[in-house]
């Protein structure tokens, strides 16, 4: 008995079969004009990073009736978004920590082509958790040495304070500078202003180790010069690297925000 034979037949139109994805008309729109179906996220406006296009998808060809489809947010809430602003090696971010600590005016550079938000975050973590519990350490020592037999108990609302002005301060003091600076013409983006004052928080980590001493007037010098390093390492890279003819009173509001949050810092969690 002969085997039957089979035969290829069409499948496009069969019941529960999938059509093309990409039309030949389609197709030959999208060669015409890639950029057309393209979606980059978040908007590259000069300061979006290393020359990353971020994020990207296809969006679906307008019906040629009503006005072209409208930017798709999405990507913000998708965590690929970011990626491109963490990576940095090893060698990147300690490069980037000493530079903080010699306040020099060339930091934008250095970072101008592959600006990060990971120190941003890193740093201002690590600067919570070292300002809440060495605070408190700091609070003991004192109590201990005025009255040894006074009684004393860990104060958790100490993380509370610290997350909410360390963020806040990293956060909303950058993108304050961003949006006055871009006012007045600069073309500087907001990622190298968060990487720039992310890394200027790294001396407070050091100086919060060095509160725990508990001599006051130890402890207001190591602030003092707390506050006049971090003040100039933003002021001296703003003055730099923002190309504006004016900058004084720019500059003279971020270093006394600098400086105040110094003095924050020292009295309110190593009083």
């Amino acid at each position: 008995m002969a085997e039957p034979s089979y035969t290829s037949l069409p499948t496009s139109h069969l019941p529960g079969s999938v059509p093309a994805v990409i039309t030949e008309e389609r197709a030959s729109a999208i060669r015409q004009d890639p950029e057309a179906n393209m979606q980059i996220f978040p908007p590259n406006s000069g300061g979006g990073g290393g020359g990353g296009r971020g994020y990207q998808t296809l969006t679906s060809p307008s019906d040629g009736n009503g006005p072209p489809p409208g930017n798709n947010w999405n990507g913000a809430f998708s965590v690929s978004s970011y990626t491109q602003y963490f990576n940095v090696d090893t060698d990147d971010v300690v490069n980037r920590l000493t530079s903080s600590l010699y306040p020099t005016g060339d930091f934008f550079r250095k970072i101008e082509a592959n600006p990060d938000l990971y120190g941003l975050i890193w740093i201002s973590t690590t600067l919570v958790f070292v300002v809440a519990s060495f605070g408190n350490c700091a609070t003991y020592l004192m109590s201990k040495k005025t009255d040894s037999s006074i009684s004393w108990s860990f104060d958790v609302s100490y993380f509370q304070v610290s997350a909410m002005a360390v963020y806040g301060y990293a956060f909303l003091v950058p993108l304050g500078f961003y949006l006055l600076l871009q006012y007045f013409g600069s073309k500087v983006g907001l990622i190298h202003f968060w990487c720039m004052w992310g890394y200027s928080l790294f001396i407070f980590i050091i100086s919060s180790l060095l509160l725990v001493i508990p001599v006051d007037f130890l402890r207001w010098t190591i602030t003092l010069i707390t506050g006049v390093a971090s003040a100039a390492f933003v002021g001296l890279n703003l003055k730099s690297h923002v190309e504006l003819n004016d900058l004084t009173i720019v500059l003279v509001a971020a270093c006394v925000l600098q400086f105040a949050l110094a003095i924050f810092i020292k009295s309110w969690f190593f009083h």
